[in-house]
Formats: C-alpha cells, structure tokens, sequence
C-alpha cells in the first residue's frame, strides 16, 4: 500500500508538473477531444486545458483510495487489495499519458490519439481481468449482478471467468494500435461481449444453483 501509494502521488504530481511545464508552449484555445477518426473535434481554454485532466486525475485518486475504507464488505476488498491498488497506479499513469499526448499534440508534435488510445485502455482491460479474478465478493469491484451478489459461488464462478474474457478483451483493444481507423471497434465490441455475456451468464449460474438446492 505505501509503494502504491507513493506512486500514485508522484504521478498525479507529475500531471501538474507537465501542465506547468508546457503552459507557455500551448495556445490559447487547445485542442482537446478527438472523433474515432482521430480528428480533433473538441476544445478547452488554455488554463482549463491544461488543467482539467490532472484535477480529474486528482479526484478519481481521492474516490477510489476511499472505496476501500467505505465498502460494506471492506474485508474483503482487504485480501485482493494488492491488486486493487496496482490497478489505480495503471489508471492513473494511462491517464497521465493521455495527459501528455493532449499536451504534445498542441505544441505541434501530433501523436495521434488513436495510437495511444487502444494500447493505454487494452492495457487496463488486460489488469482489469487480473482484478476481477482475484476480487472477492463486495459492492464496488468485480462483476457485481444481483445474482453474484446474491451468492458467493456465483459471483466466484462468474468473476473469474469475467477476468479471463477482460484479459481477451485487453489484448483486442491493443491491436487496434495497428488499425487506428478502427481502433474504437477493437475497444468497444469486445468489452461490450463481456458486460452482457458475463451478466447471462451470472444469472444462469444462480439458476442452477437454485435447481441444485431444492434437489438436496
């Protein structure tokens, strides 16, 4: 927890060290936003632009390191909470990239988002799958369904099959590095298959769990 927790704190500092550092190199109005095309179609001013992703950054730190201290099943989350907290640290250097490349862009060194894009969030689906398997049951991280919620084989049965199709979905997200044009589908086709396929497939598991308790 410290190690993470130094880490997490030098890199949200670093955000605001690179706003600071580039402030005098951005223009006035900053591009900000980019279509799946990887077209800029969006824009900040100056202060709020260089400014936005690193108080963003800020909060989502403060939120999750509360997460833990507030679950009704914190216990739990105690005994997965390594992998808990390396997941904030991959958040937060992904976003502090996409900080960056937002930063380089309106200096004039254009690295398109859709190749930084894909790698940073197959990255965090590929961790979100190492997550979920080692999550244990609780109200905030993992599958949460009513029906892994409401049994702790489901919810063990469904989060681990759940991380493995999050790693699949990691590394789908990935190639779309090499196919920028299409990089959004390679993002959001796979993980949209493994939202709904692991809530059907929560709820089937209850099912047969309820058929197995009224035999006994």
């Amino acid at each position: 927890m410290r190690k993470a927790l130094f880490a997490i704190t030098g890199l949200v500092l670093l955000s605001f060290i690179l706003s600071i550092y580039f402030y005098p190199q951005v223009p006035e109005h900053m591009a900000t936003h980019w279509n799946s095309q990887g077209e800029v179609n969006g824009y900040m001013s100056k202060l709020w632009g260089l400014f936005f992703m690193p108080l963003m950054i800020t909060g989502l730190v403060i939120m999750f390191l509360k997460i833990p201290k507030i679950g009704p099943r914190k216990e739990n989350i105690a005994k997965f909470r390594k992998y808990y907290d390396g997941f904030i640290v991959l958040l937060v250097l992904v976003m502090v990239a996409v900080h960056l490349q937002t930063l380089l862009w309106n200096t004039g060194i254009k690295i398109s988002p859709n190749a930084v894009f894909p790698a940073g969030i197959g990255l965090l689906f590929y961790y979100t799958g190492i997550l979920t398997e080692n999550a244990e049951q609780n109200w905030f991280i993992g599958i949460r369904t009513p029906w892994t919620l409401s049994s702790e084989r489901v919810w063990k049965r469904t989060n681990r099959l759940g991380g493995k199709l999050f790693r699949i979905a990691g590394i789908a997200a990935i190639f779309g590095t090499f196919f920028p044009k299409l990089a959004i589908y390679f993002i959001l086709v796979p993980v949209i298959f493994v939202a709904g396929f692991t809530v059907i497939f929560s709820y089937l598991e209850y099912q047969k769990e309820l058929k197995e308790n009224e035999k006994k």
